[in-house]
């Protein structure tokens, strides 16, 4: 049941962030949630990544601040701050820009979700593409391939954008679910139509700024370098590490600014957004969408999917634990964003995994740790019944770690630290190469 917060706008100040409270005062345990410390530190321990930017929050407040480690390997490296260290947040773009512009304009009956794309994009051309919707490309039902690698054929952004409009389709479509950078990028592109504004200048008008989002936003400049992670080497780029430059390919060649990726911002940053939607779209006393246009965004479309979001599926770094109403996404570089409406519950996770990982298989490290992160937070409430009646202290993803150091990828979905009779039913969707 969705139970917007919106009495809690009076204890909200836009630019301060997300108030904190004690764990018991909004019904959680401290000495569950300290397990926190134990997951979040085991990645670090085993080299998968060098920092972390961690906030748990409940019920209008942060339980659960901490910056973990530093922003690289360097000894001397900046440490890791929640609220002032920024991250390349990977695939987090395509919900928190590229989502939320969508429910914005879908707000102002500016956009319509089951209009065909080529309404507002008529050189989106093929066979079968006049029968793609926005409400397809959001949710990966547009039967668009799972990417296309313009960095290597296309010399600049307009030559990169005309041949991702011109890709055929690899499914009918409305009939597979296929995870596509593709899908939001064109997303991003309808959005540019009809706001008749480009993607990066409309979220931060729309959203950043009356948010008071102050670090977050794409191609950070150069004052805020210092506090950015880096990820990895730009080698086919020509370039050294990347800091303050997208990582994705894809993105980098479409100038930095993509519906897929290129979003920078920090932890406190995803903490304000996060209340806002658990508020019902408002925060500190501005709206920024309908309570009702996010429920329709939300809901489940398919293959653990709705509208530009996941849906909690009991892997993918939701965990087990979360409410089947909680919903959130997951970025390659190694980000996470978690949403429970029915708790009143988000979990933010911030790293750089893919900056020179020490460990052999630092995707199963991340995976495990989002995971786990997940499962702490949820087990940590004290007036859920079934919460309750879970047995603790428990052994975690991180403890066993199972796959990281083997040489193959494993198969299926990890093994549970759930008992078998608790195990919920939603089926568990594939991990990806790239974005998440």
């Amino acid at each position: 049941m969705w139970i917007p917060l919106l009495a809690l706008a009076t204890t909200l100040t836009l630019g301060e962030g997300v108030p904190a409270a004690a764990p018991r005062d909004v019904d959680m345990s401290s000495a569950r949630l300290a397990s926190v410390d134990r997951i979040v530190r085991r990645g670090i321990t085993v080299g998968a990544y060098p920092g972390a930017a961690v906030i748990v929050g409940r019920r209008g407040f942060t339980v659960w601040k901490k910056g973990y480690g530093r922003i690289s390997w360097n000894e001397h490296a900046r440490p890791v701050s929640p609220d002032e260290t920024i991250y390349d947040l990977a695939s987090l773009t395509k919900v928190v820009a590229t989502t939320t512009a969508a429910m914005i304009l879908y707000d102002e009956g500016k956009l319509q979700l089951d209009a065909p794309v080529q309404q507002y994009l008529p050189e989106f051309t093929g066979a079968g593409k006049e029968r793609v919707t926005v409400r397809q490309l959001l949710s990966h039902h547009a039967g668009l391939p799972a990417g296309l690698a313009i960095w290597r054929t296309a010399t600049d952004p307009a030559g990169g954008r005309l041949q991702i409009l011109q890709a055929p389709l690899k499914h009918a479509p409305g009939t597979t679910m296929l995870y596509s950078d593709l899908g939001p990028i064109i997303a991003g592109w309808v959005i540019e139509a009809v706001a008749q504004q480009s993607l990066d200048h409309f979220v931060q008008e729309r959203v950043f700024t009356p948010l008071g989002m102050t670090n977050t936003g794409y191609r950070p400049g150069m004052a805020l370098r210092a506090r950015i992670a880096p990820t990895e080497k730009g080698t086919l780029r020509g370039v050294g590490m990347l800091q303050g430059e997208v990582h994705d390919e894809t993105a980098s060649r479409l100038n930095g600014i993509a519906g897929n990726a290129g979003l920078f911002g920090s932890a406190g940053d995803l903490a304000i957004f996060a209340q806002m939607l658990l508020n019902g779209g408002t925060y500190g006393g501005v709206r920024i969408v309908s309570d009702t246009t996010i429920r329709r965004f939300i809901t489940p479309v398919a293959n653990a999917r709705a509208i530009g979001w996941e849906v909690a599926a009991g892997e993918r770094g939701a965990g087990e634990f979360l409410s089947m109403n909680a919903f959130g996404h997951v970025g390659f570089t190694g980000t996470s964003l978690w949403i429970d409406p029915d708790r009143e519950l988000f979990v933010i996770l911030l790293t750089n995994r893919v900056h020179e990982p020490r460990a052999k298989r630092p995707g199963i490290v991340i995976a495990d740790v989002r995971h786990d992160l997940a499962d702490a937070a949820a087990l940590a409430i004290t007036d859920a019944p079934e919460i309750k009646a879970l047995a603790w202290p428990r052994t975690f993803r991180v403890d066993l770690a199972q796959g990281w150091t083997s040489r193959r990828t494993p198969t299926g979905p990890r093994p549970s630290t759930r008992p078998a009779s608790r195990l919920t039913s939603r089926t568990a969707t594939p991990a990806r190469r790239r974005g998440g």
